[in-house]
């Protein structure tokens, strides 16, 4: 097996698209796949500007954790993701880590501050970047910087790309990136720009089945760069993008854009 797989006992989501595979799932523990990027060539040739992640962090996924939360939890996923990295690489409190919330952690974690309604704990409701960016400050004393893209070719490229160059540049932090029409969550470990527009470094949390090592991740699309006209041009997109500080000062508020 990989050496880049270790073993987590956190909790999965899985939105049930039609990319979604069915597999073994283990029912406490699963074994995680770190670093799922890594190996990756840039999707372009010639002079680039690439902005990637910087820090180890763990890929999780529908059903990760043995729970079928396949049509409404990759956000939580996405999440989870986000806080592997601030557990290791990126959080005041990485020298004693907190381990990434389960989603009924989450859930609870979400009524206890006043921003959903105790039947939301749970439930089969799914969050998106606001709810990240709440449950992140929540857990780890990290602020997230929400940005919202109004869509359009153009416009994702103008904010959206140049958003994630600064932010990774900065913070080197995963992002989680959501819309409306396009409502799937993503995690962003990257931006590449070339002379035909720019790609990102997509971790997508659909996958749902048994533990699977970083190449066959990459193989099957599941980690990959997608071009930014890829998208869908008539959805709006939301980032979430944590704000880690560089002199370990974390800051209180949240900032929306």
């Amino acid at each position: 097996m990989d050496n880049n797989v270790v073993v987590a006992a956190s909790e999965g989501i899985d939105w049930g698209e039609s990319r979604a595979e069915d597999g073994k799932i283990m029912n406490t523990t699963e074994t995680l796949s770190s670093n799922v990027h890594a190996g990756l060539t840039n999707p372009y040739a010639g002079p680039v500007r690439c902005s990637l992640i910087k820090g180890d962090y763990l890929y999780f996924h529908y059903g990760c954790d043995g729970q079928d939360d396949r049509g409404w939890g990759c956000g939580y996923r996405t999440v989870q993701t986000m806080a592997s990295w601030l557990c290791r690489s990126g959080s005041p409190f990485r020298d004693e880590p907190k381990a990434p919330p389960r989603i009924g952690d989450m859930q609870r974690a979400l009524v206890a501050m006043g921003d959903k309604p105790g039947s939301f704990s749970g439930s089969r409701e799914w969050i998106g970047t606001v709810e990240a960016s709440l449950i992140l400050d929540y857990y780890y004393d990290v602020p997230c910087k929400v940005v919202h893209v109004r869509g359009g070719g153009a416009e994702l490229e103008q904010v959206a790309v140049e958003e994630l160059h600064r932010h990774f540049s900065k913070h080197g932090c995963p992002v989680m990136m959501g819309g409306d029409r396009d409502n799937s969550s993503k995690g962003i470990l990257g931006v590449c720009t070339g002379d035909n527009g720019s790609c990102l470094l997509v971790a997508d949390p659909h996958y749902h089945g048994g533990p699977l090592e970083k190449g066959e991740l990459q193989e099957r699309g599941w980690v990959a760069w997608k071009s930014v006209s890829s998208l869908d041009q008539s959805s709006f997109y939301n980032l979430c993008l944590p704000q880690t500080a560089s002199d370990g000062q974390q800051s209180k508020r949240h900032t929306f854009l």
